[in-house]
């Protein structure tokens, strides 16, 4: 029975070494560069719906609480599923086959709408922290309302909201590998590639872990180490 483990664990070894030599070499940076830009344009769309939803006027509130919540409500799979196979095929259909969206374009745009509806409420969730008096006293000043939210507001929202943001980016991470069902060449989807090649599903899945653990706990630590600066100046 030892033989037979070792025997096992030998090529089960050296394909644990091929899957993360591929991952370092592809999938990390497929993974990084959907997680930036989808956290980018999801600040970017988090803040706008953030701002509609506060926002006096019925329309604008109405749209981005409708936003807010269907992406909230449905997993993040189905969003994948229903807009690479479903928009997409619909305009490959109207098209007639010459407008089709790449895995990756798709990926990255599914992230981001699913982050801008987290960071709309972070973003809510901070201006909501400081304290109303801020507001009272500029308008007091005849400052105007967008004004003194510019100025005063948004940048103590910002500084509460950072951690959070923070942890935004390492679920952004984790997330990606959702995008493997949609044949982006991330994390997940290197490590399902090379299960198929040899069917050695233990060492394939186990370096897969291992990309992830590693790569969000030095995000973690990054995030960690803000905090206390952030700690340290206040």
């Amino acid at each position: 029975m030892l033989a037979k483990l070792l025997e096992m664990l030998g090529p089960g070894f050296d394909n644990f070494l091929v899957v993360i030599q591929k991952i370092l070499t592809v999938g990390v940076w497929a993974t990084l560069k959907v997680t930036v830009v989808a956290l980018f344009f999801g600040v970017l769309i988090g803040l706008i719906a953030c701002l509609c939803k506060m926002s006096k006027h019925i329309i604008p509130k109405a749209i981005a609480t409708v936003y807010i919540e269907v992406i909230r409500g449905t997993p993040t799979l189905v969003q994948a599923l229903f807009f690479y196979f479903g928009i997409n095929g619909l305009l490959v259909s109207l098209s007639n086959g010459s407008l089709r969206m790449a895995p990756l374009f798709a990926g990255m745009v599914v992230c981001s709408l699913n982050s801008g509806a987290y960071v709309a409420e972070i973003f809510r969730a901070g201006i909501q922290s400081v304290d109303k008096g801020q507001m009272e006293a500029a308008r007091s000043l005849g400052m105007p309302e967008k004004l003194a939210m510019r100025e005063i507001i948004m940048p103590q929202a910002v500084r509460t909201i950072l951690p959070s943001l923070g942890n935004e980016f390492i679920v952004l991470v984790k997330e990606t590998s959702i995008l493997a069902i949609i044949g982006v060449s991330e994390i997940t989807r290197i490590g399902q590639i090379q299960a198929s090649i040899n069917y050695r599903t233990f060492s394939a899945y186990f370096g897969v872990a291992v990309a992830y653990f590693c790569l969000t706990f030095i995000l973690s630590r990054l995030v960690n180490l803000l905090e206390r600066r952030m700690a340290v100046s206040d």
